[in-house]
């Protein structure tokens, strides 16, 4: 930094310098190798006339090495990183020297030096050289591990390509403060060997016993290639010590085969509950969304937003952001705008429960694709609210799908909820009939009308992992609402992924169901995030347990039992047989429950429960 302010570039002193040192060393090496042929007696190196033509065989000699180092980078490298390649540029590069000096020894002075002083003098400069390069290594490694910032001592998880990577930059880097003392594989011939100096000392089921014995501070995970599954059993042993956790991202982020302090980072609680990525058909999503006008309903939310990144990736004709909120809508638009300039964008601010507004996007756009992820979604203040739930959650995806029908869309995508199976509040009873809705239109349009259920999304606005980071920064407690609740994750990219396949896949009518994986314990879940940051539960942050809310359930279920299930041609996505829908009758009881919560009725719930028999709805205090 103040090389820069006051106009000084040090790279050419150092390059002088080093190029003064080889010119010692490469008469150092000359006559250290003849004093070697006579038993380093110098009275008969004299005796035999070397003196007589040494001046001008060093010059030459010198000359020629240093012409043959240039092109070998022996002046360019940044020696405090050397390593094995370094170290193989010196060792090429004197070979090619005592070649060269054999050939001239023969030609020029044929009958003075011997046959055998050319080698014996490059391999005395390969090793001064290299010595001296490596010195210089050990000298900034020994000055920064003294008077750099204090290091954590650290366990290294993975002797592979990446903990090799990982380790050496924990050595070399300036910025570093870790002193990694020990390493564990699950390898067992790696046992007992020594990576970069560093001893594999055991498997990850000795990680606590290690970092007792070590007295470890930090672990790192260097294993990118791991299966999900794998990381998190890894994870949740070190999560029996009280050492901070750091990992390494994955290997498609690492394809370039470095590894950089700016990568390791602290393990999130997303590794703790992440799965194996999903595998999707891009090029049969490409194929459905390129060249169309898609739109979005509640474009800037957790999921909308998401399905506007993706979706801009597929070369669509136009995109359309439809929502409410302008901030939202804003912040999207804007970051397409930066990632993808070419991108035909349309932002567009208005309510799906306002039947003239959507019409007239419609209309003017007459977008070929629909995905509608616009709803409200939290279930307590739903329950408090039911009349609003249903006038945007029912009645806006009704106004847009008829839209959808009278424009001719080619696809109608309803974003779902696992809720929306025997519900017990009327944020789930209300997506149930956004789901008849869908079930009901397929059959009297030319629109392709589907639905696509799923659960929890990781991160999204309103989820429990945003809240439950709040409270740990403000020092807890951090509220659970039962002990025993739990609930199916995704994260958003993969569930907007799996969205968009389903919407390949489409045919008519169905309702899709994506494989959430394995359900996560809530109160599990809050515990591993206070431990991930540095506390303990019930020790340094409380544990609170609130009790169910209004219309809360202790678990969250996929499939009603009478739907049955089929698989598709993707292992994550399946389809859920719909119930037979009296469409007439339907249709009457839409016209009154929508009568009944615009004018705000009190009997709201039972309105739904008359047209959605599996809800059954729960007391509300009011």
């Amino acid at each position: 930094m103040e090389s820069k302010q006051y106009g000084w570039n040090p790279k050419p002193v150092r390059v002088a310098f080093l190029v003064v040192l080889d010119i010692l060393l490469i008469n150092v090496s000359s006559v250290l190798a003849l004093l070697m042929l006579e038993n380093f007696n110098w009275t008969r190196m004299m005796y035999q006339n070397y003196m007589d033509y040494i001046i001008i065989y060093s010059v030459v000699s010198t000359v020629i090495t240093v012409l043959v180092f240039v092109p070998f980078k022996l002046y360019n490298s940044l020696w405090q990183f050397a390593s094995i390649d370094e170290l193989m540029h010196i060792v090429l590069a004197g070979a090619l020297v005592s070649l060269v000096k054999f050939i001239v020894n023969q030609i020029s002075v044929s009958a003075i030096f011997p046959v055998s002083y050319p080698l014996i003098s490059g391999v005395l400069l390969i090793a001064f050289v290299g010595l001296s390069r490596m010195s210089y290594r050990l000298l900034r490694s020994k000055i920064r591990t003294e008077n750099g910032p204090s290091q954590l001592r650290t366990l290294l998880i993975g002797g592979g390509d990446a903990g090799a990577m990982a380790l050496r930059e924990f050595q070399t880097s300036v910025k570093s403060t870790n002193h990694v003392v020990c390493i564990v594989d699950d390898d067992f011939n790696k046992r007992g060997s020594y990576l970069r100096g560093v001893k594999i000392v055991g498997n990850r089921n000795d990680i606590p016993a290690i970092v007792e014995r070590y007295k470890i501070e930090e672990i790192v995970l260097a294993i990118p290639t791991a299966s999900a599954k794998n990381k998190r059993e890894i994870l949740e042993i070190c999560q029996r010590t009280k050492c901070r956790l750091k990992t390494l991202p994955g290997i498609f982020q690492l394809a370039n085969g470095e590894v950089s302090l700016q990568k390791i980072r602290d393990v999130d609680v997303l590794d703790l509950l992440g799965r194996d990525s999903v595998k999707v058909d891009l090029a049969r999503i490409s194929t459905y969304i390129k060249g169309k006008t898609v739109l979005v309903t509640g474009g800037g939310g957790s999921i909308g937003s998401e399905l506007c990144r993706q979706i801009a990736k597929n070369n669509p004709e136009r995109l359309i952001i439809f929502d409410i909120y302008e901030n939202n809508a804003y912040d999207i638009q804007q970051e397409l705008l930066r990632s993808h300039p070419e991108l035909n964008l349309t932002t567009l601010i208005g309510s799906v429960r306002d039947k003239d507004r959507v019409d007239m996007v419609f209309s003017t756009y007459h977008p070929d694709l629909v995905f509608h992820a616009a709803a409200h979604k939290h279930v307590p203040l739903m329950e408090n609210s039911p009349n609003e739930a249903i006038k945007n959650n029912v009645f806006g995806t009704l106004n847009v799908a008829l839209a959808a029908d009278k424009y001719h869309a080619g696809k109608f995508v309803l974003i779902s909820t696992d809720k929306a199976v025997n519900p017990t509040n009327i944020m789930g009873a209300s997506k149930r009939m956004c789901e008849m809705i869908v079930q009901s239109m397929s059959n009297r349009s030319e629109t392709v009308f589907v639905a696509v259920r799923f659960g929890n999304v990781l991160g999204s606005n309103g989820s429990v992992i945003p809240l439950f980071k709040k409270q740990i920064a403000e020092g807890g407690p951090v509220t659970v609402t039962h002990k025993d609740i739990i609930r199916y994750f995704m994260t958003i990219p993969e569930a907007v992924s799996l969205v968009l396949q389903a919407g390949a896949l489409a045919k008519r009518g169905e309702i899709f169901v994506l494989d959430m994986g394995e359900p996560v314990r809530i109160d599990d879940l809050a515990r591993n995030m206070i431990r991930l940051s540095g506390f303990e539960p019930d020790v340094d942050i409380e544990v609170r347990y609130t009790g169910l809310r209004p219309g809360e359930k202790l678990y969250e279920e996929m499939l009603m039992k009478e739907e049955g299930l089929r698989t598709t041609e993707n292992d994550l996505i399946h389809i859920g047989k719909p119930l037979d829908i009296d469409e007439e009758r339907f249709f009457r009881q839409l016209e009154e429950l929508h009568e009944a919560c615009e004018s705000n009725s009190p009997e709201i719930r039972e309105l739904v429960a008359g047209i959605v028999k599996t809800y059954h709805k729960a007391p509300v205090s009011v």
